[in-house]
């Protein structure tokens, strides 16, 4: 996921590119994975759904 991270069109794409700006990829694999289960712990224990936020949202929001 880390490789394609400049193709995303969303707000961890852009918040991975800047990552990977200051941090070597091993690591940023290992901060997006962190994330990631953070969302979908908060997702489970909550019992939520997930709602994306930012550009996806509004992109989505035109697109329908």
């Amino acid at each position: 996921m880390v490789r394609r991270a400049a193709q995303w069109n969303s707000a961890a794409g852009v918040w991975a590119k800047g990552l990977l700006e200051r941090r070597p990829a091993r690591l940023v694999t290992v901060a997006l994975a962190n994330k990631m289960a953070r969302i979908a712990w908060a997702m489970m224990t909550r019992k939520e759904v997930y709602h994306a936020k930012g550009r996806v949202a509004a992109v989505a929001a035109v697109a329908a």
